[in-house]
């Protein structure tokens, strides 16, 4: 039960990939990679992102931030301006995001055609 235990505290997939490997966070990574200034508010990722819902986009936001792959800039003006950015984490991610969406591009028909027509 020890050796489980130690294997599950140490397997990558379950303790870090599994902090942003959802599709939501995947996605407001790349959103942010990808904008013109690398900061973007709430409601231009959500623009972006229009089936999420702003309670979804909220947590992953929040989830993102506490695993230190985003930064929260909050700026004492009347209303409130929010402003999210990569963090220097969140930044060397990026490589293999982009990586892995390419990947995706390049084999879909392989993957998701054939689950659809599946389905």
């Amino acid at each position: 039960m020890a050796d489980i235990q130690a294997g599950y505290l140490a397997c990558p997939i379950r303790q870090v990939i599994s902090r942003f490997g959802d599709k939501w966070s995947m996605l407001v990574l790349y959103s942010l990679h990808a904008s013109d200034t690398g900061v973007l508010r709430f409601n231009e990722l959500h623009r972006l992102m229009t089936d999420c819902s702003q309670k979804m986009l909220s947590a992953t936001l929040k989830n993102l931030e506490q695993h230190h792959l985003v930064n929260r800039q909050v700026y004492p003006v009347v209303p409130p301006r929010v402003e999210y950015s990569l963090t220097d984490t969140g930044k060397s991610l990026m490589p293999s995001i982009t990586s892995l969406i390419d990947w995706a591009k390049m084999h879909f028909d392989d993957v998701a055609t054939r689950q659809l027509k599946q389905d």
